[in-house]
């Protein structure tokens, strides 16, 4: 395991019924296959080493000694390989025969897992044949040369950098209490599922949506490997399903219904379950009932370079294509009803935002007009200020007024010059320094009239800034960092874009089209220092703090999922490696991490306001940090990289 990721295998062999040596050798080709591709764990079908629709003639003497003798030949195969290989048989203990699952690796067995749950209805009477592992008492066997402990106890197989393996066989997981609850509650990281379902109309998607539902419900990885193509088509049809799965979410799948052998691999990132784990208190709760004997595998015989080979989403709060309307009104709909039951609460019917011209003030303002529009408001007690400054330009101007003319709402335009010139006399500051003194008492005096205002007109002040900007500490206090409703607090600027890109699309928009998409593609900017002398935006944020795409992932998957700046570079490079360049990269993670912790003061006393996702700065929710942390231990990192 190297960057939290373990690499998988789920194998699909070509099988004869009842030909063990040609299973055998088919077996292990697929193992060497997933051994070349440096793959840490290998999953076979059901009874793959005989086959799965034996039916009476497991009953022969013949077929058990033969299948003995192709489980003695694969552990010769496999002496010199590091891959864990788990393939299942029919093993005879005592009076009982079982189905088992049998992990091997360098030519050792390391664990045998008997069925528990045997189907007996239909087409499937595995009763008739085998017995379940409930029915067994602890027993020492021999087993192809080798002492074995078999019981009905769960096994959670470790791997040499502490991966847990857990194993269920086929109905294991129809279950209403599959063993995997149990093995994932014990430490298992990934369950192994050994399988040999047939194929029916809308099974498939059934079973698809049970190992999806298992995987995340246990927040672990699963690997699915059902046999396929030279079973007994003799009442039913086996397709060769072969399915991962990470936390419900799918990460390979294998064509259905192929006549060739198959092996679908994946790199399943057990960091992040385990970070998943550690902060949900549910499973917390559960796993003091998990309990499992503990096998150790066998260290590599060599080390393998890393290389990431899973998709990384480069944008992680963008909606997929397939769910971006119903994602994007979802997250409407949560900020429409924070700001509603506010507004229902101080029995207010006005409010008072900024019109800036830019991303953020114009998402409030669209939610503003929802808001109003359900709770049937006259939208003239919304009131939208424009303040021009110092830096404000015509387009961000014009765009402002002409949307809030075009929205109905109230206008009022107050130009903060005259009074931030006459501040800066009374403080002693030389109007010609465009320092950061010069930018902040625009800001705050911004802020100041709005506040003003909103005691005047009995209104609400709702607060604009985003997720990205007090992630960063885009902010001035006490300035536009305070509201008395922070309503984009919970939506990062990339995600805004796409939101005010979608409103823009929608039928109901027409008549603003054309000004929101100028929004959009209008470069970030406070607007705090002069323009040129053509009239155009100077001061532009992505220039002085780096791409909003960037921090957006650095912060979604920190905070998500906890991951140090090494593995942030690492998927940073996968996601934009054909973007930016490692150097580039590394600057503005290194910008990011030191921001982050240094602003983490105006984090602490945020307004209130909607959470609409799965990351949230809300020092009364999801973070809670001392102003005061040292960033020493990232940054150290960072200068690493």
């Amino acid at each position: 395991m190297k960057y939290g990721f373990i690499k998988v295998a789920a194998a699909v062999p070509a099988v004869k019924v009842a030909d063990v040596m040609y299973n055998v050798q088919e077996i292990e080709r697929l193992v060497m296959m997933a051994e070349t591709e440096h793959a840490e764990v290998v999953v076979f079908p059901e009874l793959s080493i005989t086959g799965y629709t034996c039916q009476d003639l497991f009953r022969e003497r013949l077929l058990l000694d033969k299948a003995e003798e192709g489980l003695l030949r694969l552990l010769d195969f496999t002496r010199k390989l590091d891959v864990i290989a788990v393939v299942g048989m029919p093993i005879e203990v005592g009076s009982l025969l079982l189905n088992c699952a049998v992990a091997v690796q360098q030519g050792n067995i390391l664990a045998v897992v008997a069925k528990t749950y045997l189907p007996n209805y239909g087409e499937f009477y595995e009763k008739r044949w085998f017995a379940s592992s409930r029915d067994l008492n602890p027993t020492t066997v021999y087993l192809a040369g080798s002492r074995i402990e078999i019981s009905a106890d769960p096994v959670v197989i470790r791997t040499s950098d502490g991966v847990g393996l857990g194993i269920e066989i086929c109905e294991d997981i129809w279950a209403p209490i599959p063993p995997s609850n149990n093995l994932t509650m014990a430490g298992a990281d990934i369950i192994l599922n050994l399988s040999a379902s047939d194929e029916l109309i809308g099974k498939h998607r059934y079973l698809r949506s049970l190992v999806a539902q298992q995987s995340a419900r246990c927040i672990s990885g699963y690997v699915y490997s059902s046999c396929g193509f030279g079973e007994s088509t003799q009442d039913v049809v086996y397709g060769g399903n072969a399915m991962i799965f990470e936390n419900g979410v799918l990460l390979a799948e294998g064509d259905r219904f192929s006549f060739q052998p198959q092996l679908q691999t994946a790199q399943i990132d057990v960091e992040r379950l385990r970070t998943e784990r550690r902060t949900n208190s549910t499973f917390k709760t559960a796993q003091r009932t998990g309990h499992a004997c503990q096998v150790d595998a066998r260290l590599p015989l060599e080390q393998h370079p890393f290389k990431l080979e899973r998709a990384i989403n480069a944008h992680p709060f963008i909606p997929a294509d397939g769910d971006m309307a119903e994602t994007c009104e979802e997250i409407l709909n949560i900020q429409v009803a924070g700001l509603a039951k506010r507004l229902v609460h101080t029995n207010c019917q006005h409010v008072v935002l900024g019109i800036s011209g830019g991303l953020d003030s114009t998402l409030a303002l669209l939610v503003c007009v929802r808001t109003f529009d359900k709770l049937g408001y006259d939208r003239k007690g919304i009131v939208g200020v424009t303040m021009p400054g110092f830096g404000t330009t015509d387009r961000t101007h014009d765009n402002a007024t002409t949307l809030m003319q075009q929205l109905g709402i109230s206008q009022m335009e107050i130009n903060i010059a005259k009074a931030v010139t006459q501040h800066f006399e009374d403080i002693g500051h030389d109007i010609k320094n465009h320092d950061v003194t010069y930018e902040n008492s625009q800001a705050r005096e911004r802020t100041q009239i709005l506040m003003d205002l909103s005691n005047k007109l009995s209104a609400l002040v709702v607060g604009t800034g985003d997720l990205s900007e007090l992630a960063l500490g885009w902010a001035t206090y006490n300035g536009d960092h305070m509201s008395m409703y922070g309503l984009n607090g919970g939506v990062p600027k990339t995600l805004i874009q796409y939101l005010i890109r979608y409103i823009a699309q929608l039928p109901k928009s027409s008549a603003e089209r054309d000004v929101l998409i100028d929004i959009v593609n209008t470069p970030i900017s406070p607007e705090l220092t002069p323009a040129d002398a053509q009239g155009n935006i100077v001061q532009k944020t992505e220039d002085l703090v780096g791409p909003y795409e960037l921090h957006d992932f650095f912060l979604y998957y920190m905070l998500r999922y906890g991951f140090r700046p090494a593995k942030l570079m690492l998927l940073a490079e996968h996601a934009f490696g054909d973007s930016y360049t490692k150097e580039t990269l590394k600057k503005w993670l290194t910008t990011f991490c030191r921001r982050f912790f240094a602003q983490q003061f105006k984090r602490s006393c945020l307004p209130d306001g909607p959470k609409v996702g799965s990351i949230s700065l809300s020092p009364r929710g999801d973070w809670r940090m001392a102003s005061d942390a040292s960033s020493a231990l990232w940054l150290h990192e960072c200068d690493e990289l």
